[in-house]
């Protein structure tokens, strides 16, 4: 697993702050061993020294509880969980699952458990041959720790009850397709960018040995191994793309060197067996369609989220349409091109978005509305007439389904209106 990828997993941070307990509670034990009875002076009176049978006590009443409260806060998120992907979508879990606020909540809690634990095992009292003795700072440090947990239940409560508001998952979502924007579709073309040209010699493919979903794939490995090998590599696949064992990633020009560079370019490409929208931008957009769809159904009927999933969009769309569509060459240090990079072109995430609309939104004229201005908005700021188009055609398609609409002929007169102003704007700004 790729480092890049531990944000995605749920057991990481409290695993760590775990081991982090264990050191913690190895390293004071041997500060208190060092220092057994030494005068600490002003330190000194800062510790409380309750014996080895208060100390048991103080220890065993703080890792229970910890342990209980741990197992507490886990039933309160899987609840959530189970919420959330009823209501939101299954897709939208890992949103909470990535979420770095519950991750070190159950992580501090389990970390203060093992903690507790290991400070009680080390504790002698007169009875043992080895004789008595009583990590008193440890322990001192363990009642801090519970101080710190109480707090940190109160952060939890918190934390937890923001995190299903509509307002906090769908920000969530719209930073990460704003991140994925700058990072595919940047305002400035990297330096070593060039336009494509379609090559005219003979190729020969490059198999995946994997299975799975493409998560990404590290451009800048396979433009050294095309440099070192003297050769052309053209991307197939795209992040986001599920691929078969066996189905072409790549396509190397002259053919005689594919054997060469086969290694090198498999591991360039790195596959999950989920989606994610950190280099994949048709996920990150199809989470807040989802929201929007599902806000639509008959079940929630909540045109509000479909309105507020439809203003997070714009958000990451309208920068994007503001930019030129991106040189798909890069070249080497004697500016030969020798990789051809693959991007979605915006019409296709248009098409993903409107579809959606105008299959689900017909009947909400809040949605619609948003959705509309949506349009609008991508229209006036596109700068490549293609993206202009594919919004007039979704105009267009959208106000033939309102005309043939047996809904309320107020609504569908008045979001008609809309679009008939949206069309405008755009070709004025054309």
């Amino acid at each position: 697993m790729k480092l890049s990828r531990l944000s995605d997993v749920f057991w990481f941070l409290p695993m760590a702050l775990g081991i982090g307990a264990l050191v913690l509670a190895q390293g004071l034990i041997l500060v208190d061993r060092a220092l057994d009875d030494a005068d600490l002076g002003f330190w000194g009176a800062f510790l409380y020294r309750v014996g080895a049978s208060g100390s048991r006590d103080i220890l065993g009443a703080i890792g229970g509880s910890m342990l209980a409260v741990a197992a507490t806060s886990f039933s309160i998120t899987v609840s959530v969980l189970a919420t959330a992907s009823s209501t939101y979508g299954p897709r939208l879990v890992r949103n909470f699952m990535n979420d770095r606020g519950n991750q070190f909540v159950l992580g501090i809690f389990g970390a203060t458990f093992l903690y507790a634990l290991m400070v009680l095992r080390s504790i002698r009292d007169a009875t043992i041959d080895d004789g008595s003795f009583v990590p008193d700072i440890a322990v001192n440090v363990a009642v801090l720790l519970a101080v710190l947990d109480v707090a940190v239940l109160v952060y939890f409560i918190n934390h937890i009850a923001g995190s299903i508001q509509v307002s906090t998952l769908s920000a969530r979502v719209r930073s990460e397709l704003v991140a994925v924007v700058d990072t595919l579709y940047p305002e400035e073309q990297p330096k070593d960018s060039r336009p494509a040209v379609a090559p005219s010699t003979e190729s020969a493919p490059i198999s995946s040995t994997e299975s799975g979903f493409v998560l990404s794939v590290d451009e800048s490995a396979l433009l050294t191994v095309a440099e070192s090998a003297e050769c052309l590599i053209e991307m197939v696949v795209r992040p986001g793309d599920h691929i078969v064992d066996g189905e072409t990633l790549v396509r190397v020009h002259p053919p005689e060197l594919a054997d060469d560079v086969a290694g090198a370019v498999c591991k360039a490409v790195d596959f999950g067996i989920t989606r994610t929208p950190y280099r994949d931008i048709q996920f990150a957009v199809q989470q807040l369609v989802e929201m929007a769809v599902r806000a639509l159904s008959p079940g929630t009927n909540d045109p509000y989220t479909a309105h507020n999933a439809f203003n997070e969009l714009a958000t990451g769309l309208v920068p994007m349409a503001r930019r030129p569509a991106p040189r798909l060459g890069r070249v080497d240090s004697d500016q030969t091109v020798r990789l051809i990079v693959t991007r979605l072109p915006m019409t296709e995430l248009i098409d993903d978005v409107f579809d959606a609309v105008r299959i689900y939104a017909l009947e909400a004229p809040v949605a619609m509305t948003s959705a509309i201005m949506l349009a609008r908005r991508i229209g006036v700021a596109a700068v490549d007439t293609d993206v202009r188009e594919a919004i007039l055609r979704h105009l267009a398609l959208i106000d033939a389904a309102e005309a043939a609409s047996a809904g309320d002929r107020v609504n569908i007169e008045f979001c008609r209106g809309e679009i008939d102003v949206a069309r405008q704007a755009i070709l004025s700004a054309g």
